[in-house]
């Protein structure tokens, strides 16, 4: 409960930020890992569930998710299947990420109501190197966050494998995928897929190219299978029939050549399908996907996004999105429950997940430009801070000193976009609601001067309760 209580007394661990090496040992955990993953809402079902447990108990795993290259970056719709593979990878399992530069060609069905239209080679390889790069950070911020909260254990930890399925498919022929891949496979139990029932109801139906998207995503199975020792898939609830076809797949194989007796390899976890209370998608901001990608979604949206969780959602979201034990989620949560207006539960859901996602000076910033827009102490506040959790966004203003300290605050609010008019700018003075940090301007020619700016840089506009915008100097 420590860290909890540094977090939530203004985060002051943040302000001591530590440059620690990425850790070569696995961790201590109380919870068994299948346990601990459906303590936290993280599992949606198992194959074989109870060989599964033994089978992890017995020796290290390897475990593959697979990445569809339909963009650029991850976002926050990508977290489920990343945390799921971090915690086995912190109990000393091997993590495999599976980008699907062949698959991303096709399409699959799962999940769509319409054929999705086909990508471009070059698109799909330009995302491909993007999201390798991008899941290399998870990890390795992933693992900084995990060695600041948890005792380590005497296993090793393998670093992520990220891996492209078009590194075996871009050389087979169509005769070789029909013969290695394609006879072990029946049209009817292929059919029976309920991606594939439901598209085959609709009125636009189901392309054949759609429709073989299952055998190439076996393919990938069985190949790690042989070629990685992985035995475990793990995808979100719409990948149940794609996994199974490749579970089937692999013990077909190794029943044909002799290596194993039918339905004794391979296993498949799914994640659930996340939706809020309300049941809107997650991971969606004013319609935009929130991006892991500091150049996509700026720290401080990012931040705000976890902040703004609904009272019924935050509770499960500190169990999927952070490696707080789950004892002490249920303590935070009866703390937050005697006071909801304090926002501690969320308040503690957004520190935890933006410094896994952007580390600790992430956090800071964001802390930063929040309790600059939101607070009224000042006195901590970095004005770089600001800036930087701000950049891009409307709500920050850059000026020259010229125009900051000659423009009346009336006219500074109307060239920053809060008052429509300097008509409306004075209205707002003469009723007292134009504010610069939070006190009120009482006079339409008052100018900014050096003793207002919050840490000899920035000030804060507000006009009435709502419209605010940072001014800060070049």
């Amino acid at each position: 409960m420590q860290h909890y209580r540094h977090v939530l007394q203004n985060l002051r661990l943040l302000r001591l930020p530590r440059t620690r090496c990425a850790p070569t040992r696995s961790f201590h955990f109380r919870a068994d890992l299948l346990e601990d993953l459906k303590a936290r809402g993280l599992v949606a079902d198992v194959t074989r569930a109870e060989q599964l447990h033994q089978e992890l108990k017995r020796q290290p795993q390897v475990i593959y998710a697979g990445v569809d290259p339909t963009a650029k970056y991850l976002h926050v719709g990508h977290l489920l299947p990343l945390l799921c593979l971090l915690h086995f990878q912190l109990r000393g399992h091997k993590v495999i990420s599976l980008i699907g530069g062949a698959t991303g060609l096709i399409g699959d069905p799962s999940g769509r109501s319409t054929e999705r239209p086909l990508a471009e080679a070059s698109l799909v390889e330009d995302n491909v190197r993007s999201l390798s790069d991008a899941i290399q950070r998870f990890f390795t911020g992933a693992l900084s966050y995990a060695h600041e909260r948890l005792p380590p254990s005497e296993a090793q930890i393998s670093p992520p494998d990220v891996r492209n399925n078009l590194h075996w498919f871009k050389d087979m022929g169509l005769l070789e995928f029909l013969r290695s891949v394609g006879i072990h496979h029946r049209v009817n139990n292929m059919m029976a897929r309920e991606s594939v029932k439901a598209r085959l109801a609709s009125q636009q139906g189901i392309s054949f190219t759609e429709f073989t998207y299952q055998l190439l995503q076996s393919y990938d199975f069985l190949r790690l299978h042989k070629d990685a020792g992985c035995n475990i898939q793990l995808g979100g609830s719409d990948q149940w029939g794609n996994i199974v076809a490749g579970i089937d797949l692999i013990n077909h194989v190794n029943s044909a050549s002799g290596a194993g007796t039918r339905s004794d390899k391979g296993y498949g976890i799914v994640t659930p399908l996340l939706t809020t209370a309300t049941g809107e998608k997650f991971g969606k901001s004013a319609g935009n996907a929130v991006s892991l990608d500091e150049s996509v979604t700026n720290v401080f949206d990012f931040y705000q996004f976890f902040l703004r969780t609904s009272d019924a959602d935050v509770g499960r979201y500190l169990k999927m999105f952070t490696l707080l034990p789950v004892d002490q989620i249920d303590e935070v949560m009866a703390t937050h429950e005697r006071a909801p207006e304090m926002r501690t539960a969320q308040r503690l859901l957004a520190a935890e997940v933006t410094e896994m996602i952007h580390g600790k000076d992430g956090v800071r910033k964001a802390f930063a430009a929040t309790s600059v827009l939101y607070g009224n102490d000042f006195a901590t506040v970095k004005a770089s801070d600001v800036v930087d959790a701000l950049d891009g966004l409307p709500v920050l203003h850059m000026l020259d000193p010229d125009e900051m300290f000659s423009t009346p605050v009336p006219k500074l609010a109307v060239r920053c976009g809060i008052t429509a008019s300097n008509g409306a700018a004075r209205q707002l003075v003469a009723a007292k609601g134009l504010y610069v940090n939070n006190q009120p301007v009482l006079d339409t020619q008052l100018k900014v001067t050096a003793n207002d700016l919050i840490d000899g840089r920035l000030i804060i506009l507000r006009a009435g309760k709502q419209k605010q915008a940072v001014v800060a100097l070049r």
